[in-house]
């Protein structure tokens, strides 16, 4: 996308050293050399934090006996993110990212194995994971923005939106395995070892970042400190509609859509009347979904408003449909598609705001972006808890998909007044047109 404000305008393609222009495939940026090392890493790493995701909420159902303390402990990990998530955008801005990547994926790691150690001599109590799940969270501040903005230094403008597509596939393949390794390591040795894999799993991104050759990235010339610089990026951001509208609508897909936890075990328990397998099954397939919007995204090799607006729609009538979905084997069926959308709303997001912001300014307008889309998980997860519970699953997800459905219209006409468009119904179904301009209008009336 480029820094225009019609809802069609796509990334220019420019070349880089390593990818001819016009050469885009779903895995060009593999071509690479330190993009490979970074994915590798990353495949490795993303593979241990799913498992640690799945031990730390086992480990705290089974201290406590409590659903709240689970809760609790996914708050706290995503709180700082709320609290603190744009002073880390400038602070990625203002540091070189392979430095700074290489401390928080360093802490990142003695994290887990200080976790593993306290579980494994069997001293662990809950505030213990309280508080390394917030110690995480703070880490995550740093580490997100760092780790958006470092993707263009590796790959280069042409292929910022095919790397972070492959980035959103490895996170999503990752997905599909590690809490699988977690679930057999749980049952035949305690979560300590998952805990203590997930902090080794550390040393593959960390020798990756070290192996990169440094004269092939594009290094971002740091900003040097000065006052002012987070209402700066603030007011960067609200003076663009290609970045505001992007952000809000991933704010309100982020805060009200992505409570799979929340309905997923509700439909379990109280609809389907299943067990942790059914969960799991569940799990897998919105997990399979995303794999699959991941590489088509990846396929694309460029990003349009236009696309992001119809797959937020489409999640948003997805999730209301699939709420009421009678059967059993229709609503596993429907979290695939739920899965692909959702996903494309993302990294379509992603990358369109990417391509969109200045250099010297993407690390604090990513840090607004992670922030409103994480960040809105502790308001937004409490009430559509309370509506689930008090009102059941079914009515619990249709409001999260009504909530999103509504937002996707909304920014959808607004963008559309911005580009000067009108609305098409045609053959190829709803469309944005340019409009004609007025004075034409005036002429042909």
């Amino acid at each position: 996308m480029s820094t225009g404000t019609g809802a069609d305008s796509a990334p220019g393609h420019t070349s880089t050293p390593t990818t001819p222009a016009g050469k885009n495939s779903m895995f060009s940026s593999l071509r690479i050399r330190n993009y490979r090392l970074f994915a590798t890493g990353q495949v490795v790493s993303n593979t241990g934090t799913w498992m640690q995701r799945i031990a730390q909420d086992w480990l705290v159902l089974s201290l406590t006996g409590s659903a709240s303390a689970v809760g609790i402990t996914i708050a706290l990990q995503f709180l700082p993110m709320l609290m603190f998530g744009l002073y880390g955008g400038v602070l990625a801005d203002r540091l070189p990212k392979r430095p700074l990547l290489l401390a928080t994926q360093s802490a990142m790691g003695l994290t887990g194995i200080a976790l593993a150690v306290l579980t494994l001599a069997g001293h662990v109590q809950v505030w213990h994971v309280y508080l390394a799940a917030f110690l995480l969270g703070l880490v995550t501040v740093l580490d997100n923005p760092a780790r958006q903005t470092f993707v263009p230094e590796m790959v280069g403008k042409d292929q910022v939106a095919n790397a972070i597509s492959l980035n959103s596939a490895n996170f999503q393949s990752a997905r599909l395995v590690g809490p699988a390794i977690a679930g057999v390591l749980i049952t035949a040795v305690g979560s300590g070892w998952a805990f203590l894999l997930n902090g080794l799993s550390f040393a593959a991104p960390i020798a990756g970042l070290l192996m990169m050759r440094t004269r092939e990235l594009h290094p971002v010339e740091p900003q040097p400190r000065a006052k002012g610089q987070l209402r700066e990026g603030l007011r960067y951001v609200a003076g663009r509609p290609e970045l505001i509208w992007p952000i809000a609508l991933v704010g309100f897909i982020g805060t009200f859509g992505f409570n799979f936890p929340i309905w997923l075990s509700a439909f379990v328990s109280d609809v389907f009347h299943g067990d942790a397998g059914t969960y799991g099954l569940f799990n897998t397939l919105i997990a399979a979904g995303s794999l699959v919007g991941a590489l088509l995204a990846a396929r694309r090799g460029h990003s349009r408003l236009r696309l992001l607006v119809a797959a937020a729609v489409l999640f948003g009538a997805l999730l209301t449909v699939t709420a009421f979905a009678p059967g059993f084997w229709l609503f596993a069926a429907l979290l695939v598609p739920i899965g692909i959308f959702g996903l494309t709303v993302n990294v379509t997001a992603n990358s369109s705001v990417q391509m969109a912001t200045s250099p010297e300014m993407r690390g604090r307008v990513m840090a607004l972006f992670m922030m409103v889309f994480t960040g809105g998980t502790p308001l937004g997860a409490p009430l559509l808890g309370w509506i689930t519970d008090t009102y059941g699953a079914r009515v619990g997800m249709a409001a999260g998909g009504l909530i999103s459905l509504a937002a996707a219209l909304t920014i959808a006409l607004v963008l559309s007044r911005i580009g000067n468009l009108r609305l098409r119904v045609g053959r190829r179904g709803v469309t944005f047109v340019p409009a004609a301009p007025r004075r034409e209008l005036a002429t042909a009336a």
